[in-house]
């Protein structure tokens, strides 16, 4: 009995803590785009200090595109659990879901056009839209679904991009595109609110409109949802954690091969595309399931449970603070605000996401003392629901 509550203890605590930590590995990215013109350059090439490349370094294959899997799949994650909940309630989830991803995509809007164009709320919901049709699925085949079609295109775009690279090796090289980061520069950097917000929404539409940039984050993103939500049909968290030995192991195997798809532009040539794409495409969601899987096996310890604890405060609220976050880091770097756009150095930029999500962990736990939800996710429930508590 003993066993079986510690087991339930460690669930709750592991998946409040993924959220916490995947947000915080979102924001040390994110935090690249609000230092600087991050969507246009190419970063091997833009950070010129020895200190600043070993930390662009670090974040490139320990970070990067290996946290927002994370996220993606705790989203679904809880989608599925709030479908089963429904179902057993009143047998019905659609209307809930539809208010729900509703209030997420109008709340991205005015996230990516007033505050910061690298909103990924958007996204989530038009991917939580869809998501709707496929919660009656068994875990098996949400699963399978999501394995298929987050690798099968990822491993047939990353041969064509090689292909594509022997045949014309000056195209497969990633080139800094020179008049945006102007432009991105001259309006983050100095502009008027006005400015920027023009920019923020030329930025916004760039990466999620043209050339259909929409389909191809819809591509990156769904998959992870319908892995979350297979995940929590499967109880995947709940065999880790009665099964701590095997879950190590996993974790192992997985951060093993991640770290090695993850390093591939730093050993065979960092600006070449291919190189790029399978790193993020195929390595990311590798290293994020190792990170998932030793988030578990330590949570089964009291310990590192214990140590764990203030990140699943900060994972309860994940929502208020994603959004503090960009407040925080548009007023910092844009010109409305301190002006430190492309002005410190990433090290510098690093230390303060550091500080600034300590401090969101220490205010998480304070308000979590005395509250069952954070004040967006209330708004949120209040929304979805039309009620609080």
């Amino acid at each position: 009995m003993q066993q079986v509550q510690q087991n339930e203890t460690a669930r709750i605590v592991s998946i409040d803590v993924l959220r916490g930590l995947s947000l915080f590995g979102i924001f040390l990215v994110n935090m690249l785009s609000f230092h600087s013109p991050y969507f246009y350059y190419n970063p091997y090439e833009w950070w010129k200090t020895s200190q600043d490349l070993l930390a662009f370094s670090w974040i490139d294959v320990f970070v990067q595109a290996s946290f927002y899997p994370l996220f993606a799949a705790m989203f679904g994650f809880g989608a599925a659990m709030q479908h089963e909940k429904a179902i057993k309630k009143n047998g019905m989830f659609i209307w809930t879901g539809i208010r729900r991803f509703s209030f997420l995509l109008v709340l991205g809007l005015l996230h990516a056009f007033f505050i910061w164009p690298g909103d990924i709320l958007f996204n989530y919901a038009v991917c939580g839209f869809l998501l709707l049709f496929f919660l009656r699925f068994s875990s098996r085949l949400l699963l399978s679904m999501g394995l298929v079609l987050l690798f099968v295109p990822a491993v047939m775009l990353g041969l064509l991009l090689f292909l594509s690279a022997l045949s014309d090796p000056y195209n497969s090289l990633f080139w800094t595109d020179i008049a945006s980061v102007s432009q991105s520069i001259a309006a983050y950097g100095s502009g008027s609110y006005v400015e920027v917000t023009v920019q923020r929404i030329s930025d916004w539409t760039n990466n999620n409109v043209t050339d259909g940039a929409f389909l191809f984050q819809l591509m990156t993103i769904f998959p992870f949802l319908l892995i979350g939500a297979g995940a929590y049909k499967q109880r995947i968290i709940e065999k880790w954690t009665a099964k701590p030995k095997k879950t190590l192991w996993t974790f192992a195997l997985l951060f093993t091969a991640g770290l090695m798809l993850k390093g591939i532009p730093h050993v065979l040539g960092p600006s070449h595309i291919a190189y790029m794409y399978i790193q993020d495409a195929i390595g990311g969601p590798v290293l994020a399931a190792s990170y998932a899987a030793l988030i578990v096996y330590l949570s089964t310890f009291d310990r590192p449970a214990k140590l764990l604890l203030p990140f699943a405060q900060a994972g309860k609220m994940s929502l208020t603070n994603y959004l503090m976050q960009s407040v925080l880091g548009s007023l910092i770097f844009y010109s409305y605000g301190l002006g430190f756009y492309g002005q410190i150095t990433l090290r510098t930029g690093i230390l303060l996401c550091v500080t600034i999500f300590a401090v969101q962990v220490i205010v998480s736990g304070l308000w979590m003392n005395r509250f069952k939800r954070g004040p967006m996710e209330a708004i949120w429930r209040l929304f979805t629901y039309g009620k609080r508590g």
